[in-house]
């Protein structure tokens, strides 16, 4: 092969990527948010998600596209996994029209004639059209007619190269021979990062004499692997479902790799008798088209009935942090029916979430990277778990049980919602007040002595601690409050006699405001959490014959948050009063 063909064949490869791309884009383009739509409609149930998939890359004429699509879609959470399976399946369906435009239209065409007038009509469109969307027809029809041009460039560069090349002898040497052209398969469609270009190079090489159907039925095998590069490259650095339809959509094309590869010569004969029955001018292109559908259908049914069980599986792994915190490890609904073992699984799930929550506490209140994800990802965790203490608290039977039980479970929804909160304000601290530079020197060590001292707070509030004391705790907020208003006091006289600029007394206010209501809702938190305890256990152990403390000895919740210097109607003064939605106030 002269260097005047390998630069035509390249320059043929060229022009169909270009192709592939500007239509790709000008179809996109065209249908605005059509095809998110779409998608979200049409993927209610998995049969409605496999045939959007088909339809979608049909459309677009990009299988990786739409793959990259659907993991981003459910990388945000708008499609499940089983959702996003469907229309993997679906557009690994859909990109066989590849094979079918170039064997049926390729090679009984001029493309020339064809293609030549598309570029020159598409481009006229792109450039004197104002209209978005016609501007994408355009773009598209440029890119459709570039498509054959390249085509019909790498149908001239292979014509007469099987005489050149002979590559029979080496597809006839066993199954180690045709996986080499397995290999080389995936190895080309990894360098053109289009299984759409890997076929039609396949296909026209396949037309020119110069590979053998065997061979080249193993090449496309190869390239169905070898597409699999997009979707692990869209699931880098994505969140743990995204990275599993990723790998879905892996399994997928290697199962139906292998079972094709294990029935290659099965499914050649099918093929032949297929192709013999259309009776297509060029049988080889349209022999490697059925060859193409037939791969894929057969992944499709091989692979449909064992979707539930692989969803599962995969399910189990990629676990993300977030996802493990917000699994509820207590709330086995096995024990709903029992009073006390439900009471004793919410305490100990409460307990787990107030750990979580002084964590990202305590980690806002240390760091300054307005960056840090795991503050957002552990407040959505709180917020699942806090659903996950509601539903479980709902499902317990209400017969049969004491008033002082009942009484106790809006607690429980309490002390949830108030470590929520504790979170949010973490996240609030961080995200939207960034600490700031204090001019004075004094502030600057009073607000890290105050910092510290929330810090060691949070300790206090471990309510499962050994030596757990609440006058402790009211004593220590009594402490925080003081030091806050102190400081509150100085940074304001500092601020008005300018000594620290206006904009910068204005954020560090903000910033100790959310540290101010984290210490807030911590100890109300442990306060409820305490109460809970005190008021659901003695009254569980009462059913069961055991002796329980004086009601006398369960504390007033609204005598013990006096001392948090808030407005009263913060805390409910009726212990049995749902206040589920109670938080700090939103001033300084």
């Amino acid at each position: 092969m002269s260097i005047a063909a390998v630069l035509t064949f390249l320059g043929g490869i060229g022009l169909f990527l270009l192709g592939m791309r500007l239509m790709t884009e000008g179809l996109t383009t065209a249908a605005g948010d059509t095809l998110r739509s779409i998608l979200e409609a049409a993927t209610h149930s998995r049969l409605r998600a496999l045939v959007s998939g088909v339809l979608i890359t049909s459309l677009v004429q990009s299988s990786s596209a739409v793959i990259f699509t659907t993991i981003g879609f459910v990388n945000v959470g708008l499609l499940s996994l089983m959702q996003s399976v469907g229309v993997i399946y679906g557009a690994n369906l859909g990109t066989t029209l590849t094979s079918w435009i170039v064997a049926l239209v390729g090679f009984n065409v001029d493309l020339q004639a064809m293609s030549l007038p598309a570029v020159g009509i598409g481009m006229g469109l792109s450039v004197i059209s104002k209209s978005q969307r016609l501007s994408g027809i355009g773009q598209a029809l440029t890119g459709f007619g570039l498509f054959f041009l390249g085509i019909d460039v790498l149908r001239d560069a292979f014509a007469g190269l099987g005489d050149v090349i002979a590559l029979e002898g080496w597809a006839g040497q066993g199954g180690l021979s045709l996986l080499l052209f397995v290999g080389i398969g995936i190895v080309m469609t990894l360098l053109v990062q289009s299984s759409s270009a890997a076929l039609a190079i396949i296909l026209t090489a396949t037309a020119g004499g110069l590979i053998p159907i065997n061979a080249a039925a193993a090449m496309v095998i190869g390239a169905n692997v070898g597409t699999t590069s997009t979707g692990v490259f869209a699931a880098i650095g994505a969140t743990a479902p995204a990275k599993r339809a990723a790998s879905a959509h892996v399994i997928f094309n290697v199962v139906t790799a292998v079972v094709a590869f294990t029935l290659l010569m099965p499914l050649l004969w099918l093929v032949s008798t297929l192709a013999n029955y259309f009776g297509s001018q060029n049988q080889l292109a349209t022999s490697l088209a059925i060859f193409h559908t037939l791969v894929k259908t057969m992944g499709i049914l091989i692979m449909w009935p064992l979707t539930g069980l692989m969803v599962r599986r995969l399910e189990k792994y990629f676990r993300s942090m977030e996802e493990d915190e917000s699994r509820p490890r207590y709330l086995d609904h096995n024990v709903q029916s029992t009073p006390m073992l439900a009471m004793d699984a919410l305490v100990m799930e409460l307990q787990r979430m107030g750990v979580l929550a002084r964590h990202l506490a305590s980690e806002a209140i240390s760091t300054e990277d307005s960056g840090n994800k795991h503050l957002a990802s552990g407040h959505r965790a709180l917020e699942n778990l806090n659903l996950a203490v509601a539903e479980f608290s709902s499902g317990i039977p209400r017969g049969g049980i004491a008033a002082a039980v009942l009484n106790g479970l809006p607690d429980a929804q309490r002390v949830g919602q108030y470590l929520v909160n504790v979170a949010e304000h973490a996240l609030d601290m961080v995200v939207e007040h960034p600490q700031v530079d204090l001019e004075v020197e004094e502030l600057s060590a009073a607000r890290n002595n105050l910092r510290a001292h929330a810090v060691e707070l949070l300790g206090f509030t471990q309510v499962e601690a050994p030596g757990w004391n609440l006058d402790i705790l009211n004593e220590q907020r009594r402490i925080f409050e003081t030091d806050y208003q102190t400081l509150k006091a100085h940074l304001l006289r500092a601020g008005i006699a300018g000594e620290v600029a206006p904009r910068h007394m204005a954020a560090a206010l903000e910033r100790m405001s959310e540290l101010h209501r984290i210490v807030d809702q911590a100890t109300k938190s442990a306060i409820y959490l305490d109460r809970f305890i005190k008021m659901s256990r003695p009254a569980v152990a009462a059913q069961s014959g055991l002796q329980t403390a004086p009601r006398a000895e369960v504390p007033s919740v609204a005598n013990a948050v006096a001392v948090t210097a808030v407005p009263e109607n913060a805390v409910a003064e009726n212990p049995a009063t749902p206040d589920a939605t109670d938080s700090s106030p939103r001033s300084n």
